[in-house]
């Protein structure tokens, strides 16, 4: 194996070497190509200056021969006639033309023929001693007279005012005017013209050769990857300048590409030598890595790299018999974040990912190395704080700081958005090793359900009192669970003999009034009460989240919405009925038709229903749960969003899900009177509803400023204490039959009226 590899780095070394000397010299004949095309592109400009002034030339001597009094106006001054403008005007077409930068028309004895301004005198001053030895060459090599049409010229390569230049010089024979004695018939002239070599000529020259990065400098400055072309003098044969460039060198480019593949050849042959060597000890490594980091795995969070709950449990279990005898203490702390799971439906799972490790940077950053933070999973996190002293209330310092750290806004990239959760904490104190750790667990869950059903963004300590509430809570579970058992579909109001221990349900109606000052009703709002035998009357927020969580939700929403149907049909038609729903309920698989067939069993038409739905629940509906809506929708029942501004706010949510009706939350009605932001906050939402066509309603009116503001800013319906309170269907229907009467006597007084009329 080692000959083998010996032999073929040879031949490959060989291959590399015959590979450099193939580039060199094809690099070679490419430059040497270059060079020769720039010399040749400077010959054929010289003949193309060695023709042009042939034809200029000519021109000029035309129009000395059709005027002879152009050179009398040089003699006599400023009055100038036709032919000398004419003969200006030729040779301007020398510069915009033929893109000469000079031309000059000139005696032989070094003069200006023509008139010139300041700046052009100044200039052939400057230029003269230059292009008078050409002038100077052309009268001594003139040749005899001939019938030839091609004049006297010559051509040459120098430099004038600094710059590489191409100089020509023409011979011009003129008529001299009747009675001038300076200039005898047939006197002679010189066009002179020059074209600086740099600038636009280079441009053309680089772009017709291919000349990458082509420059002109006085000396060669080249670097060390471009080559310089010195520009000589015709009659020195001095330096006049250099044309730099960047060359196009094939050689390079193929040894470019060649070397990465003899590299990585060679590197193969050698590798698989010491590959075959090492192939034991690599297995041994990859295998060990693969055990190390399957270990890793099964006790560490993929996503934020925290321990797991096994590893948790395992640092729990590891502190615990030594808190008593050194007189420590531990700390378990239970993490929920709040709104996680809007923002990830909101911006994605991407978002949401990244949402997660930023909370967790944050947490890490104020705890110490021998603390532990976990995550269990989804939003939730434990932190252990393992050896605390007795007197301690440092834990107290920590928690608080991670729900101030974590209230502060998050800026996220990849929904770029900066969103605000927070989180609530529930705390367990632990002196001795006498509890188990599922119960500390339990304890320290106990805590954080009582931090987030009291408002959430807080820590909670666990104290025995919390387990009668969880005791409570769960009583009050299994009595809603055999309430709706035994109530089953009746929506009528007598229970059951049998139920007489849970209380019974029954549905209050809070009346909501047009907004047109008019005092009318409009409609009403189900609002269902639970007579509970020893807790009293019972509010929805004492049960209804109850509901939620232990999935009886559907059949307690379907049971609301029958007794409200039912009672509701019997009222005038145009009163219409509002009734909460959740997204538990619109998620729900043939909700729709269940709503359908409850109203065309109460016989209430669906015109006259409206769903109302909060903010945080559009998040929690999908696709079917939309597609639910536009079935409801398209048979007349309307949607309401209720507690608009208080939620996870977006306007999109308005045009999304079709909403028909804006709820405006009481507490934006509250700062009515008492804070001007209260009416800007109000009207602006009027405004809005209005240019979308959406209707209002105003909850938790309680005083006649409120009630006065809203009817002047045209909000649609009024609702509120000051209003109506939610009242039993008993008392309700006295406030309909009231209205009726009311409308009953004013129809028959405008009968009576139209009668006397």
């Amino acid at each position: 194996m080692l000959l083998l590899a010996i032999s073929g780095l040879a031949i490959l070394g060989l291959v590399f070497l015959a590979a450099i000397w193939a580039g060199s010299e094809s690099d070679a004949a490419a430059l040497d190509r270059q060079r020769h095309l720039v010399n040749d592109r400077l010959e054929d400009l010289v003949k193309r200056v060695s023709q042009e002034i042939q034809m200029i030339g000519a021109g000029y001597a035309s129009f000395l021969a059709a005027d002879p009094a152009v050179l009398e106006e040089k003699i006599i001054g400023p009055n100038r006639g036709s032919g000398a403008s004419s003969a200006e005007t030729f040779g301007k077409i020398a510069t915009t033309a033929f893109g000469y930068n000079a031309a000059f028309l000139v005696t032989s004895s070094g003069e200006l023929a023509l008139n010139a301004d300041a700046e052009t005198a100044r200039r052939f001053k400057w230029v003269r001693p230059l292009l008078q030895p050409l002038i100077h060459d052309l009268e001594t090599d003139q040749p005899q007279p001939s019938t030839s049409a091609a004049k006297p010229s010559r051509v040459q390569l120098m430099r004038l005012e600094g710059r590489p230049s191409v100089a020509g010089v023409v011979s011009i024979k003129g008529a001299s005017p009747a009675g001038a004695h300076e200039h005898g018939q047939g006197a002679q002239f010189y066009l002179v013209v020059f074209r600086f070599l740099d600038g636009a000529t280079l441009d053309t020259i680089s772009r017709e050769q291919g000349l990458a990065g082509a420059r002109y400098a006085r000396t060669a400055d080249q670097e060390h990857n471009e080559v310089a072309f010195q520009i000589a003098a015709t009659g020195s044969g001095e330096p006049i300048g250099f044309i730099i460039w960047e060359p196009d060198l094939p050689g390079s480019r193929v040894i470019g590409r060649l070397v990465p593949v003899l590299s990585i050849a060679g590197l193969i042959i050698a590798g698989l030598f010491f590959a075959l060597m090492g192939r034991l000890r690599k297995s041994l490594r990859e295998l060990s890595a693969s055990e190390h980091h399957a270990r890793h795995l099964s006790v560490h969070d993929v996503l934020t790299g925290l321990p797991n709950r096994a590893l948790f449990a395992v640092h729990l279990v590891q502190c615990l018999p030594d808190l008593a005898p050194l007189r420590r203490r531990a700390v378990i702390a239970l993490i929920d974040l709040d709104k996680f799971k809007e923002v990830n439906d909101s911006y994605g799972h991407a978002a949401g990912d990244e949402l997660l490790r930023a909370a967790v940077g944050r947490m890490s950053a104020l705890i110490k190395p021998g603390d532990t933070l976990s995550r269990f999973g989804g939003d939730e996190f434990a932190l252990l704080l393992p050896d605390l002293d007795e007197a301690d209330n440092v834990y107290l310092a920590i928690c608080n700081g991670i729900i101030d750290e974590l209230s502060k806004p998050f800026q996220l990239n990849t929904g770029d958005a900066a969103v605000r959760i927070g989180c609530s904490i529930g705390i367990v104190v632990i002196q001795d090793a006498s509890h188990p750790t599922n119960e500390l667990l339990r304890r320290a869950d106990v805590a954080l359900y009582e931090a987030k059903s009291s408002g959430r963004g807080r820590l909670v300590e666990y104290d025995p009192c919390l387990d009668h509430r969880v005791e409570a809570r769960e009583n009050l579970k299994n009595d809603l669970r055999l309430l709706l058992e035994q109530t089953g579909e009746d929506p009528g109001l007598q229970v059951r003999p049998s139920a007489a221990h849970v209380g019974r349900l029954e549905v209050y109606y809070q009346g909501v009034y047009h907004g047109d000052g008019s005092g009318r009703l409009s409609g009403a709002e189900a609002l269902v009460r639970w007579h509970h035998p020893t807790l009293g009357l019972l509010s929805p927020d004492k049960f209804i989240p109850i509901a939620e969580e232990s999935g009886m939700i559907l059949r307690l929403g379907e049971w609301v919405l029958r007794d409200a149907a039912q009672s509701a049909a019997s009222w005038p038609a145009a009163l219409s009925l509002s009734v909460n729903v959740s997204p538990s309920q619109i998620r729900h698989r043939g909700f729709e038709s269940h709503v359908l067939s409850i109203l065309s069993e109460a016989g209430l038409r669906p015109s006259r229903l409206e769903l109302e739905l909060t903010e945080a629940a559009l998040f929690d509906i999908d696709e079917r749960g939309q597609a639910t809506l536009g079935v409801l929708r398209s048979h007349g029942i309307r949607i309401a969003l209720d507690d608009f501004g208080t939620g996870f706010s977006s306007l999109s949510h308005l045009i999304q899900f079709n909403i028909d009706r804006i709820k405006i939350d009481r507490s934006f009605v509250s700062l009515l009177g008492t804070k001007a932001e209260g009416a800007a906050i109000v009207s602006a939402i009027l405004g809005l509803s209005r240019t979308l066509g959406k209707a209002t309603t105003a909850e938790g009116i309680e005083t006649e400023g409120q009630k006065d503001f809203l009817v002047a800013a045209g909000c649609s319906d009024l609702q509120g204490y000051l209003l109506s309170r939610p009242v039993p269907l008993s008392e309700f229907r006295k406030k309909i039959d009231g209205v009726q009467v009311a409308e009953d006597r004013a129809t028959m007084n405008v009968a009576a009226q139209t009668v006397s009329a």
